[in-house]
């Protein structure tokens, strides 16, 4: 088997950022032959071509492998095909190889791409039945059942229902008991206590205290005599002589 065909090409790619600008059918061809693409094959009959400088025609008249370009889509997409002519009307492809924005990728064949669709089917039916097996449960008394997280979520939602649609009480029960308190209400009137008004309380400015000073005005008597008063001397009377 070809290396080319091998599982490890087919996780590989290739570019050269420097020549992506530049792509276009004239030259893809020149592209893919570059010496550090690892898809292309340096001992093919387009490197004995292009060494001697001959047409591309000349493909049809030698015997070996070759590459061709099969498909274009400018400006993003070409197929390359890697084939082994062995007539001028004879040829087996080997391996097509895809160009995408100037990106370089092997095209996985038809055995590779049925061995990938088989393994990811046997990997999915493992899944289910690892998981299948995980809601089975037995129990000697009750035997097999099956368990699933979905229906006990389902269950749990139908029982939070069944409590929001239950009524506390019915129509009958709900008139009853109006009734019943309408009569209260007249036998004994609710008594209404006004509200009480919020009662401001004012700040008291303490007032300066006034100093009254009290004046006395003594009144003297007139039979009191004044103290420290000068006496005048007395009179002296005239004697009569008789």
């Amino acid at each position: 088997m070809d290396k080319d065909l091998s599982a490890g090409a087919l996780g590989i790619s290739w570019h050269d950022s420097t020549f992506i600008p530049l792509l276009n059918p004239s030259n893809v061809m020149d592209y893919f032959s570059e010496r550090s693409n690892p898809f292309y094959d340096h001992t093919c009959n387009n490197e004995i071509i292009k060494m001697q400088r001959l047409s591309l025609d000349q493909l049809n008249n030698m015997i070996g492998v070759e590459y061709i370009l099969l498909h274009t889509q400018e400006p993003i997409l070409y197929v390359v095909r890697k084939q082994e002519r062995n007539g001028p009307n004879h040829v087996v492809p080997l391996a097509d190889y895809y160009i995408i924005a100037g990106v370089v990728y092997q095209a996985p064949d038809l055995a590779s791409v049925i061995n990938s669709r088989l393994l990811n089917t046997l990997s999915n039916l493992k899944s289910a039945f690892d998981e299948a097996q995980s809601f089975s449960k037995y129990h000697p008394s009750k035997g097999y059942w099956w368990e699933f997280k979905d229906q006990e979520a389902s269950d749990k939602k139908e029982s939070k229902e069944k409590k929001k649609k239950e009524v506390p009480s019915s129509m009958f029960q709900r008139q009853r008991v109006d009734l019943l308190l309408g009569e209260l209400s007249k036998k004994f009137p609710p008594k209404f206590i006004p509200p009480t008004q919020p009662t401001e309380v004012k700040e008291e400015v303490p007032k300066p205290e006034t100093v009254t000073v009290k004046q006395e005005i003594k009144q003297e008597k007139p039979d009191e005599k004044p103290a420290n008063v000068i006496k005048p001397p007395p009179e002296k009377k005239p004697k009569l002589i008789r």
